[in-house]
């Protein structure tokens, strides 16, 4: 396996692209999803090989030591991953799209040059703060502070569900800037670049979840961490527009993820359905299973299209808010769709931890509750559809 060492320019490329990260997601993930799953382990030694191959860098340009690819690219290689494992892709995901999006919209020439190489390399790996635990959906209720202490800057609070902030070496964080409280909504709140190990971050224990288990999903305590003014990201009391501009890349994330945990639902349900048998007929025979087989490979045809029509869009600069919000809502209402028939195609058997589809329809859920749960992503779509 060897890193890429080629920017996308044509489909040729782009498909040995996806062919290596396939290779490398069903030979160096896929074997060992099941056991990270029971214990819990993180993927360290998966994400060091990721690094290596410059997968964290998909998205940060070559000037920074990136890989440059454009979003269809990207967005194919994390389908790859979540079909291995979605604990891994959720990580390679967030990292890839919100930070990275955040910090080239807005940072300074200094912060780029600072943190943009060690995060292409994986050497710092970068996570997303933003909600807490009475801000959820309601975001811009957010209630951590970051008052002035002379030049610098002093922050306190507690954000919740930050995915892979164990290890995070960056932490985007979205706090107060003004003397108002929650009640002002998004006004006022500003993005830090809070390095993972400053003095005052204290990592919370990690969420026991029903899916993605091997992905750690902490609360990040900050207690009077002090940082210099070259942390502010971009403009005072901008941070909140930053974070929901950087959201279009990161529901684009999810919804490759669910494209590639339903595709892998299907992928085992049709080898199984050709192994066994009833009434000694395989059961792919019997009508029964062929529908729902066959709308299960519909549905995830049409997740598909969906996000890489998105893409093609995001990557000729047009406004995909909308269209990113329709393929994080198909998408994932999708993948759970097609991990429930996918267990119900294994029978007993699928509701058995010894058969992935159990693990895949436990990790389908939560792409319809993060990053904008579907019932938000119907309110943003609605919206979007009154502004035409």
């Amino acid at each position: 396996m060897s890193t890429i060492e080629f920017l996308v320019q044509n489909e040729e490329e782009r498909r040995e692209i996806v062919e290596m990260a396939r290779d490398f997601a069903q030979t160096e993930i896929a074997p060992t999803a099941a056991e990270r799953d029971r214990t819990k382990a993180p993927p360290t030694e998966e994400f060091a090989k990721l690094g290596e191959l410059g997968f964290f860098g998909m998205l940060i340009p070559e000037a920074y030591e990136g890989l440059g690819f454009d979003t269809l690219t990207y967005l194919m290689v994390i389908e790859e991953l979540a079909a291995a494992d979605a604990s891994v892709a959720i990580t390679i995901s967030v990292h890839n799209s919100l930070p990275v999006a955040m910090l080239l919209a807005h940072g300074s020439d200094e912060q780029k040059q600072h943190w943009l190489p060690r995060m292409a390399r994986g050497e710092a790996i970068a996570a997303f703060c933003l909600s807490e635990a009475d801000a959820g959906s309601d975001a811009a209720r957010l209630r951590a502070q970051a008052e002035r202490d002379g030049s610098e800057w002093m922050l306190n609070g507690t954000k919740s569900w930050v995915s892979h902030g164990d290890c995070a070496g960056l932490l985007v964080v979205m706090a107060r800037t003004d003397t108002q409280d929650a009640r002002r909504g998004p006004k006022g709140i500003s993005a830090f670049l809070v390095p993972g190990g400053a003095a005052g971050v204290e990592v919370g224990k990690a969420e026991d979840k029903m899916g993605l288990r091997s992905s750690q999903t902490v609360s990040i305590n900050l207690s009077s961490v002090k940082l210099g003014p070259e942390s502010l990201l971009g403009a005072e009391g901008s941070g909140f527009i930053y974070a929901m501009q950087a959201l279009d890349q990161g529901r684009l994330g999810v919804a490759a993820q669910a494209v590639g945990i339903a595709r892998a639902a299907l992928e085992h349900s049709l080898r199984y359905s050709a192994e066994r048998k009833q009434f000694d007929t395989p059961i792919k025979d019997f009508q029964a299973i062929q529908f729902k087989l066959a709308d299960m490979a519909t549905r995830v045809a049409a997740g598909r299209a969906l996000m890489y029509e998105a893409a093609r869009q995001k990557d000729t600069g047009r406004d995909v808010t909308e269209l990113a919000g329709m393929a994080k809502l198909y998408g994932s209402e999708m993948a759970m769709w097609v991990t429930t028939q996918a267990v119900q195609i294994f029978g007993g058997y699928g509701y058995m931890r010894d058969y992935p589809v159990e693990r895949l329809f436990r990790d389908a859920k939560v792409t319809e509750i993060y990053e904008g749960t579907s019932e938000i992503q119907r309110i943003v779509i609605g919206r979007g559809l009154h502004t035409e």
